[in-house]
């Protein structure tokens, strides 16, 4: 079959760009599950009402050695302040919830990682200490997002993927109130949970000083 030279040329352009098309999309996607934990918790802001819930994300704390900790989001609401640790992890997950190391398996690549729940305990800890509250006011939620899979039970206070908003939203007898919340989301945005780190430990000086 024979073409006009405009058709041709069309049908040439098209020969060598729907190829560069393809694989541009499979790039794409394949970056877009691997920045999956960014995206998921930035739709959330529309998935959960802004109002009720204020996720504030990359918070480092102060720690009492002087040096500082990380936690991936925190979501601050009258049912109490969630503190989320994400992972993106693939393969087959393997742990508990007391075993002090997890087990990451994807073919013959084997990863020992720290139970996640540990170390978000601390994080809650400090938390606590550093906000004034009580530990029915704040919760622990850990949060593997991307394509693994757990092979053993999973631990409580552990989800996969979205359903962390189902874990979030589960929580629904108020144990803060409006004036609470505003200011834990002030402290936090603002900076000023180094300085009551800072008051806290004059304090402790202090007091042993005195005895």
């Amino acid at each position: 079959m024979e073409f006009s030279p405009t058709t041709q040329t069309v049908l040439d352009i098209l020969w060598y760009t729907v190829p560069f098309v393809i694989i541009a999309g499979v790039l794409f996607e394949s970056k877009f599950r691997s920045g999956f934990s960014k995206a998921a918790f930035t739709l959330s802001k529309r998935l959960l009402n802004k109002k009720t819930y204020h996720l504030i994300s990359n918070v480092i704390l102060p720690t009492e050695d002087g040096g500082t900790t990380r936690i991936d989001h925190l979501i601050v609401s009258p049912y109490g302040v969630f503190v989320v640790d994400t992972r993106n992890m693939k393969g087959g997950i393997y742990g508990s919830a007391e075993q002090p190391d997890w087990l990451q398996r994807r073919r013959r690549y084997v990863n020992r990682f720290e139970n996640p729940l540990f170390q978000n305990r601390e994080h809650v800890k400090t938390l606590q200490t550093l906000l004034g509250l009580s530990e029915g006011q704040v919760h622990s939620l850990v949060v593997f997002l991307g394509e693994g899979r757990f092979r053993t039970e999973m631990p409580g206070n552990v989800v996969r993927g979205w359903g962390y908003l189902g874990a979030v939203k589960a929580r629904r007898q108020p144990v803060l109130s409006a004036e609470q919340v505003d200011e834990v989301v002030e402290m936090v945005g603002s900076g000023r949970l180094k300085e009551v780190l800072r008051t806290q430990l004059d304090h402790v000086r202090n007091v042993r000083g005195i005895v």
